[in-house]
């Protein structure tokens, strides 16, 4: 027990000998113990004797002996397995950090104590090492100075173990901005390293790599003095030391100033460059490892230094990516990445895919530890229930408005980050860093690529060893993107082929097979539904009710994908995906159940109103709502549920109304729990816990959700509840997240019940006006958005406000730079403004006299914007907004008149008055300046848009 040298344990080392220095009382040991009421903590005796801020002081400390036992005991007891004997170390230490000489016992029994075992000398070190990152400000001078002073004089420890604790407590130290406040540490450090002793150099060289990795850019500024002038010359001349561990800890130095270009790195960089090339075929896989991260940070920031060598350097790489060490492979391999980035790849590589191709292609099997930690002998684990490290922190998207119908199929390129489907082998390794590369360099030679792969991959795909087979398909699913037009003669045979491979007898090959056809999804669904879409959706349903938990997942997230390809498509096979995907709700564990809400989300966001049908709804709302009320208010599982019904409640529209209730009640609680513990965190930070927003964010999307559905059936619910209020908070939230998603509910509650937004409108306002700051792109384009619709409600009545906003519309649509709207980041095709230019329509549609005046200085941004998106009611209101304005502004629109001819040629069918709208102005500007003029100004529009303006306009 910790009590065991004769003190309490209840009081444990709370007493007063163990823990305060001789230095300063000689009485502390014949007084024994002195049993302390930790209300009130005792520092040293004020008893005469040497200065306790002296340095002499701090060289002068000995420890008690009794109290040095009893710090070694809860040293051996935090290494205990039990909880009971942990929280009890846990208290101790607390306790004892009250007394700040406990930390000159923590760095004795790490320096000093030789004879005790390591692993207690090592945590000792660690201790101290997290009391230093939480207090290392309130340590008095004599207790800071006597740890620096044994960290120096103790670097060069006979354990390696011990030398990379003391390494780690320096730099900690150093972290806390005492580089500035200890000069003598790295002028001592890079002394040390001449040692003839080897453990004094690699101890000095250890803790020289922890400071280069946490305070790089401090050692190249001058606020130091610029140390690196001294230190990177000093770091080369061991590139050649005798010793592979010191050579590979000075390349690893050298190399933490590559990405910033440090001056000093630049200036010696061809010295450099040649230590780098002696050293490639180092006997020692550090060492090469280290050469390889060289050179690909140097491929990003120096390329012209490399590219005299680049025939060589390409060479190397081969070898380096067949590295008998994994790590050494896995680091050479990252050089294919980001050459793939680089201009000159194509003209680089070429000649070198013949021999690369093979070698990526081989680096994509799994090696045997892989399928060891995947289980990948295990075929049937369904029942077995998630542990909770499986399951990666979820993070919502906040709700962003999109512009409807706006242009086509969303890119399925960001699914391509994820080159296999090796969730639980989240670590990075060779088999996906060889598909990641293989992907990006599908992409940069397209169809040049085929030649070098397509002989490899008839014998992979069609292999008798599963293993190899598999690697297979994971290549055929990484050039998917790249390679697409040249695979498609090919897809009719390939594509039947790997849906047989959906069933084959290996879970890894079922899920890989999954992934690689969700790849090639949008092919299938171009082509007749029964020839490839029908077969496949019934291969992956079976799959997502499969025995093995890897397979249900990738089954999931395929079939995802194919929801979003096929969209309508799927209608006639409604019945039957409903049916498997409610199955699995009552076979899946854990993780998996996420993935499936993901899943009939998307299903509802691709078929739409097609899923309000009866039979539907029978079928999907019960398991939901069952799910819904099985969860409590903090459970995280909200959050995907909560996106789900949101899709779902959209998709029902009316079909929902019978769910809406309680599912709108507890979103309002889930807001109205996290604002109150918001503001009792901002009252008291020190008594309560800084809320998780994301509860809130998620149940303010839901409710945009059901207002979306719902439309006017939704105003009962808004009349019943204080969701304005809440809103008026939400929106002036310090989280963008929330201002963002407020917005977009402000939108959607003006849409479906104005009658309750009305009322608040003149509050609102100054906090829309103040959001539409594009540094928070999101959220400006929502506040944008929302004020767009609240204007085509308010009508004339919007005329006190407009000065509020139109300065800073103005300002955002002539942002050279502004963003795209978050269309892009669906991969929809939006100009950079669309958002911003409707809604300065929509304000000249209801108050052109006032908005009329600056017409000038937005016109041209502002046709541009909306020349790209499709006819609908947004764009139409729009346009009626410009029309008035020119009406009561003519000049202001001569100087750009081209670019609004060209906008107006972009609707493919307006109403019949908004056309007639268009026909007075071209008309009256023709008439305006003559036949002759015209004909010179209609010289200058391009073939298309001159006959579109004739056949429309007769202009």
């Amino acid at each position: 027990m910790v009590g065991a040298a004769g003190c309490d344990p209840a009081l444990g080392l709370l007493w007063m000998g163990g823990l305060v220095c001789r230095v300063y009382s000689s009485r502390a040991a014949s007084e024994g113990p002195q049993p302390l009421s930790h209300t009130e903590p005792r520092g040293p005796r004020a008893d005469p004797g040497p200065c306790p801020h002296s340095s002499a002081c701090a060289m002068d400390w000995q420890p008690d002996e009794q109290g040095l036992q009893q710090v070694l005991q809860l040293l051996k007891d935090s290494q205990s397995p039990n909880t009971a004997t942990q929280r009890i170390v846990q208290d101790k230490l607390k306790q004892l950090n009250q007394f700040p000489d406990f930390n000159n016992y923590l760095i004795f029994v790490l320096t000093r104590l030789k004879s005790e075992d390591e692993p207690t000398r090592s945590l000792s070190g660690l201790i101290l090492k997290n009391n230093v990152k939480a207090h290392y400000q309130s340590f008095p001078p004599p207790v800071a100075d006597f740890i620096k002073q044994e960290c120096l004089n103790n670097i060069g420890d006979a354990s390696s173990l011990i030398r990379a604790t003391i390494g780690i407590l320096i730099t900690t130290i150093a972290s806390k901005g005492e580089l500035q406040m200890w000069p003598e540490l790295l002028p001592q450090l890079c002394n040390l390293l001449n040692s003839e002793d080897y453990n004094t150099c690699e101890g000095a060289f250890g803790a020289l790599q922890k400071i280069c990795e946490d305070s790089s850019e401090l050692l190249d500024s001058d606020a130091l003095n610029r140390p690196l002038n001294v230190m990177i010359p000093k770091f080369l001349q061991f590139f050649k030391h005798c010793s592979p561990k010191i050579r590979s800890h000075a390349i690893a130095c050298v190399n933490q100033f590559i990405m910033d270009r440090a001056q000093a790195l630049m200036d010696n960089i061809d010295t450099f460059i040649e230590h780098l090339f002696a050293l490639a075929v180092d006997d020692d896989p550090e060492v090469r490892k280290n050469v390889c991260r060289a050179l690909v940070m140097l491929l990003e920031v120096r390329i012209d230094r490399l590219i005299p060598h680049m025939h060589s350097i390409i060479q190397y790489m081969l070898q380096r990516t067949q590295d008998h060490d994994e790590n050494v492979a896995l680091e050479a391999c990252e050089f294919w990445l980001t050459l793939a980035e680089q201009p000159i790849c194509k003209e680089v590589l070429a000649s070198h895919l013949v021999q690369l191709i093979p070698i990526l292609v081989n680096g994509m099997k799994y090696s045997e530890i892989d399928i060891i930690l995947l289980k990948g002998d295990v075929e049937e684990d369904e029942a077995v229930p998630d542990s909770e490290q499986d399951i990666k922190p979820r993070f919502h998207k906040s709700r962003t408005v999109t512009l409807p119908h706006e242009a086509e199929r969303p890119d399925s390129s960001e699914d391509a980050e994820d080159d296999d489907d090796d969730d639980a082998l989240s670590d990075w390794n060779l088999r996906k860093c060889s598909a990641a590369a293989l992907d990006v360099l599908a992409n940069v030679f397209r169809e040049e690529l085929l030649p070098h792969l397509l002989p490899l991959l008839k014998g992979l795909l069609f292999h008798p060893e599963w293993v190899v087979k598999e690697s297979g398909i994971l290549v055929l699913g990484a050039i998917a993107e790249g390679c697409m037009q040249g695979m498609v003669p090919y897809l009719p045979e390939l594509i039947p082929h790997l849906i047989q491979c959906l069933s084959d007898k290996k879970a890894l090959v079922r899920s890989i097979a999954c992934w690689t056809l969700s790849r090639y999804a949008h092919w299938v669904v171009s082509q007749p539904p029964d020839m490839h879409l029908k077969p496949l959706m019934t291969e992956l349903l079976k799959r997502i009710l499969d025995g093995n938990k890897r397979v249900q997942e990738a089954a999931c997230s395929a079939f995802a994908t194919l929801e979003e390809e096929a969209c309508t498509e799927l209608v006639p096979y409604l019945s039957y995906i409903l049916d498997t995907l409610v199955f699995a709700f009552g076979k899946y564990q854990h993780k998996n159940l996420l993935i499936l809400y993901d899943a009939i989300g998307t299903l509802a966001d691709s078929v739409g109103h097609h899923l309000n049908q009866p039979e539907y709804i029978q079928k999907l709302m019960p398991p939901l709502i069952q799910k819904w009320n099985e969860l409590k208010d903090e459970d995280k599982d909200l959050f995907p549920l909560l996106e789900c019904l949101s899709s779902v409640a959209t998709a029902l529209q009316s079909g929902f109304l019978p769910y809406c209730e309680p599912v709108y009640q507890r979103c309002v609680t889930l807001v109205q729990k996290t604002l109150a513990q918001a503001m009792m965190y901002t009252q008291h930070p020190e008594q309560y816990e800084a809320p998780d927003k994301d509860f809130m964010i998620v149940a303010l999307d839901l409710l945009s959700g059901l207002a979306e559905g719902l439309g006017g059936h939704v105003e009962q619910l808004v009349a019943r509840s204080n969701i304005m209020t809440l809103l008026f908070q939400c929106m002036q939230d310090s989280m963008p997240e929330v201002r963002q998603s407020s917005f977009a509910l402000l939108g959607d509650l003006t849409k479906a019940c104005f009658i309750h937004v009305k009322p608040c409108i003149a509050e609102f306002m100054p906090i829309l006006g103040t959001n539409l700051n594009p540094e928070f792109i999101s959220v400006c384009n929502n506040a944008t958005w929302a004020i767009g619709e609240i204007c085509m409600q308010m009508g004339a009545e919007m005329q006190p406000y407009v000065q509020m906003v139109l300065n800073n519309l103005v300002e955002i649509i002539n942002r050279p730079n502004t963003p795209k709207t978050l269309l892009e980041n669906t991969g929809r095709l939006t100009s950079p403004s669309a958002i911003p230019a409707i809604t300065i329509g929509r304000l000249g549609y209801v108050c052109p006299q006032e908005v009329a005046p600056m017409l000038q200085q937005f016109i041209r941004p502002w046709c541009t914007s909306l020349r790209n998106i499709r006819d609908n009611e947004e764009k139409d209101s729009a346009f009626r907004g410009i029309c008035m304005m020119i009406g009561v502004n003519p000049g202001g629109v001569v100087q750009d008149f081209i670019f609004f001819c060209d906008a107006v040629a972009s609707w493919v069918s307006p109403k019949d008055d908004l056309r007639d709208m268009f026909y007075k102005i071209l008309h009256g500007f023709k008439d305006q300046v003559g036949e002759e003029n015209w004909q010179q100004f209609s010289e200058q529009f391009p073939p298309l848009l001159k006959e579109r303006l004739a056949a429309f306009y007769g202009v």
